[in-house]
């Protein structure tokens, strides 16, 4: 599918306020990434071309940044923090029950279309750990108790 009229000027529009075009890169594929939901391969060359980069650069870029989805994924994104904090304070826990919840392992979608599952890095809540960010809304001091009622929010 060809980047649409909208895409294109605010690709366009973001590239203008760099130095150089491919410095809007990650906000490019993000902006396409939200009309869209995830950045297919004919997209990714399609953007690549507005900044004057080759879709190997690109990609270089939107893999490094894992907020960049390259496939398909659920209206929800649920990523789940692994970092040390959340660790020592039970992430794994965590995780596993949202595997059982939603009857999927990590990297997975539910087959309703409604959630992936991802790990994350950080998401900067070390003092509310173990931490999870679903579509952007953080959700800090959880545990496998609180899930179902968290996971309701977004059915």
């Amino acid at each position: 599918m060809a980047l649409n009229a909208d895409e294109l000027a605010e690709i366009s529009r973001l590239a203008r306020r760099e130095p150089q075009p491919h410095g809007a890169a990650i906000e490019a594929l993000r902006a396409v990434q939200r009309r869209r939901g995830w950045i297919s391969d004919e997209t990714l060359g399609e953007v690549a071309q507005v900044l004057g980069m080759t879709a190997d650069e690109l990609d270089s870029v939107a893999t490094f940044y894992n907020l960049i989805f390259r496939r398909p994924v659920g209206r929800h994104v649920v990523l789940v923090c692994d970092s040390v904090s959340c660790w020592i304070m039970g992430c794994d826990e965590l995780r596993g029950g949202l595997e059982t919840r939603l009857g999927i392992a990590p990297g997975q979608t539910t087959p309703d279309g409604r959630f992936t599952l991802l790990p994350i890095v950080c998401l900067g809540a070390c003092d509310h750990a173990p931490a999870l960010m679903i579509d952007g809304d953080l959700h800090g001091d959880l545990d496998p108790a609180k899930l179902d009622r968290l996971l309701e929010d977004y059915r």
